[in-house]
């Protein structure tokens, strides 16, 4: 089962999910908000995808971020405040045995996972 991770009133999280019923993968959803985050999740995505990438600038949490903050960013600091606000971590992520995928592209998605 393909776990996507993300919040489920996330536009392109609705995308993922939607392309991966009408492709007949089962998955879940594991919402950021309800059901949290581990820092060794968290740690295992930045291996993967690194810090900046995991940042999500679209959001309205970033855009209410304080200045300083966005300026003086570190990994370190990132991985503090994307733990602290998971609404920050760009979505979905799908992350499993070799499959690793942040966003959604459907051609993507076919490419990894059929």
């Amino acid at each position: 089962m393909i776990t996507v991770y993300g919040i489920k009133n996330c536009d392109t999280v609705k995308k993922a999910l939607q392309w991966l019923a009408a492709n007949h993968l089962a998955h879940r959803l594991h919402d950021y908000r309800t059901d949290g985050l581990t820092r060794d999740w968290l740690i295992d995505a930045e291996r993967r995808f690194g810090w900046q990438n995991l940042l999500n600038k679209r959001s309205t949490t970033w855009r209410n971020l304080d200045q300083e903050a966005k300026k003086t960013l570190s990994k370190q600091t990132a991985l503090e405040l994307l733990l602290a606000q998971p609404t920050l971590i760009k979505r979905p992520i799908i992350m499993q045995d070799e499959i690793a995928l942040i966003g959604f592209n459907e051609q993507d998605y076919a490419a990894a996972l059929k």
